[in-house]
């Protein structure tokens, strides 16, 4: 028979720990409620990011050369985040103009590798964290040859951004050998899929072509959509069309690139992009 004071003694050693544990969850919860705030607008729920890691993929692209007046200039129009590499937030930490979130870029590959679509991590999320980082992304293709390693990468930066409260983007596509369209909508469907069963807080994908055909995606996620601008386009009002039809279907926002730091005026596209994202037009 196990004795009584051993017992209490037990569960007095138990519950302490118990209640600590609690507490460090619900800690972990707020803190990743209030990075969330950081990133997505509090009246409207949604957000305009502008991801601008194309510097490791393509160098010093057009837009991307002076990165901090573009950054000031997308932040006046009122991005509500940003993407960009670790070596982006040493070496211009801005101290100026109007604020703007950070999502420091975890995953990299270049045009010139190989396989470009097998992206690697170069970046810890306790990394972007030292670094002030508002939330963490990755990159996965799926359908590529390395898809394996990279759903890996995929679970394990998962698995530890949720350890420290810091949310994480996981911008999803399907490239590789056995991938017919990228823009088709069950491809997109099943990388949406992919990036919240795998523990993505938000997930961004390609736009399928059509408010209809992107209903089906976002219906088919349980975590926040965002769209991928895409291929530069030639007018803003194919920029804004895209735009206005995912966030008919549902979207929580966008995440659009070259279509902004390439634009003639950063500061008026994310002006008329924030616009539908927030107001509805």
């Amino acid at each position: 028979m196990v004795p009584t004071a051993f017992l209490f003694g037990a569960v007095g050693i138990f519950f302490p720990r118990l209640f600590y544990f609690r507490e460090k969850e619900k800690m972990i919860m707020i803190g990743k409620k209030i990075r969330m705030e950081r990133i997505f607008d509090r009246h409207s729920g949604h957000t305009v990011i502008v991801p601008m890691d194309h510097g490791v993929t393509l160098g010093p692209v057009a837009g991307l050369t002076d990165i901090g007046r573009t950054i000031d200039a997308v932040a006046e129009g009122g991005a509500n985040a940003i993407v960009i590499h670790k070596g982006l937030v040493e070496a211009d930490h801005r101290g100026r103009g109007k604020d703007v979130g950070l999502i420091v870029h975890l995953s990299a590959s270049t045009c010139i590798a190989p396989d470009h679509n097998c992206k690697v991590m170069t970046t810890t999320v306790e990394e972007a964290i030292k670094l002030g980082a508002d939330a963490v992304s990755i990159h996965v293709n799926l359908g590529a040859e390395d898809e394996g390693s990279m759903l890996q990468d995929f679970g394990r930066i998962a698995r530890i951004a949720g350890e420290w409260g810091v949310p994480l983007l996981a911008m999803i596509y399907t490239r590789g050998p056995k991938v017919k369209s990228e823009y088709d909508v069950d491809a997109i469907k099943h990388a949406a899929r992919v990036g919240a069963e795998l523990g993505a807080d938000i997930v961004k994908v390609s736009y399928s072509g059509s408010s209809e055909s992107f209903r089906e995606v976002v219906q088919g996620c349980f975590v926040p959509v965002v769209i991928a601008g895409g291929e530069k386009m030639d007018t803003d009002e194919d920029i804004l069309k895209m735009v206005n039809g995912a966030m008919a279907a549902g979207a929580a926002g966008v995440s659009i690139g070259r279509n902004v730091f390439q634009h003639q005026n950063p500061t008026k596209i994310v002006q008329a992009i924030a616009g539908i994202v927030h107001n509805g037009g």
